[in-house]
């Protein structure tokens, strides 16, 4: 199994109400990536927000400033936004990040969570359904051949054109990233496309029916069997009181804070606890605690791919190192040598 890390990069006031710079935010996630690699994780990704406290806009830039200083880790959005975006330029600048990181690049693609970039980028949010389906068809066509003729909709046509340059990695990997909606689901598992499935909240098992769909869709549409990825926010500590004591406090503000904005009540500690134990969404606890939880999600949805949000709120940044370099050192061996005997038996 694979199993990486990703962040928002978020720009939270810490307790003392002082907010850390966008400046020094980027720096901080150099740093993570560059650690990330070092522990032997194989993914590391980062988002795309257009508000105030998110630092990245761009996740191709920050991408290449991680491919720069590291060698093995794969580079993922997470996610870009595809229905706010050109396809065009989406195919352009993650082909460019994949010749910079010697094919390490992959877009991790998603209707998005907030909808600030619609009226951004000049999108009608009544097309938000129609945009993202039509986006991902360019998307697929141009990573499938040099020259692309598209008869428009949302986009303008194109006429035979060639898109350049083109990626190390044949095809460029394109992955569906998945909340809450079924016919996303079914249209990954249709297309053949990998799918992050997040689960940010209530009893994993209520999310295994989403693998279901995609697998079965894709079997329906003669597919191979696609990837899947559980993306989960995650903190691993040396003990499970130190880890819910922690990662309590970022957590509850960050969720409460877009919980103003969702019509979602406070975080209070009784559902963190829930949240926390074995069929709750959350994977948080000691390095062997954040290992049993992982493997017992693998025993629901049989994937082959995890990714922690660790970076949350205003966690201080020396926090998100050890939590990752135990998630590197201490879970990963772990959970891959259980992972392979299950393959193996």
């Amino acid at each position: 199994m694979e199993i990486g890390v990703y962040t928002f990069a978020e720009l939270r006031a810490g307790t003392d109400g002082s907010v850390i710079s966008a400046e020094q935010r980027l720096r901080d996630v150099l740093e993570e990536a560059e650690l990330a690699e070092q522990v032997g994780l194989d993914v590391f990704g980062v988002g795309e927000h257009h508000r105030a406290d998110f630092a990245v806009s761009a996740p191709t830039v920050v991408l290449a400033a991680i491919a720069a200083r590291t060698k093995r880790i794969r580079l993922t959005s997470a996610v870009t936004v595809l229905s706010s975006e050109d396809p065009v330029r989406v195919f352009e600048e993650f082909a460019t990040l994949d010749l910079l990181s010697g094919g390490r690049a992959e877009v991790m693609a998603g209707r998005g969570s907030f909808v600030e970039s619609f009226p951004l980028f000049g999108y009608d949010l009544g097309d938000y359904d129609s945009l993202f389906a039509e986006k991902l068809e360019l998307l697929l066509r141009l990573r499938e051949s040099e020259r692309v003729t598209w008869p428009g909709g949302h986009r303008p046509a194109i006429d035979d054109l060639g898109v350049y340059p083109r990626p190390v990695q044949e095809p460029l990997p394109v992955w569906i990233a998945v909340g809450g909606a079924p016919q996303s689901a079914a249209r990954a598992g249709s297309l053949g496309l990998p799918m992050a499935l997040a689960i940010i909240g209530g009893q994993p098992e209520r999310f295994v029916a989403f693998a279901e769909i995609h697998r079965t869709a894709a079997e329906a549409a003669g597919q191979p069997l696609p990837r899947l990825s559980i993306n989960s926010h995650a903190y691993v500590a040396e003990t499970a009181d130190r880890a819910a004591e922690e990662f309590f406090p970022p957590y509850a503000e960050m969720m409460t804070s877009i919980g103003r904005e969702r019509g979602w009540p406070p975080m209070m500690r009784p559902t963190f606890d829930a949240l926390r134990s074995r069929r709750g969404a959350l994977v948080v606890g000691s390095p062997d605690e954040v290992a049993a939880k992982i493997l017992f999600q693998h025993e629901l949805f049989g994937h082959d791919r995890f990714l922690a949000q660790i970076s949350v709120g205003n966690l201080p940044h020396h926090q998100v190192l050890r939590a990752i370099e135990l998630l590197g050192t201490e879970v990963a061996p772990v959970v891959r040598a259980e992972v392979e005997r299950r393959l193996a038996a």
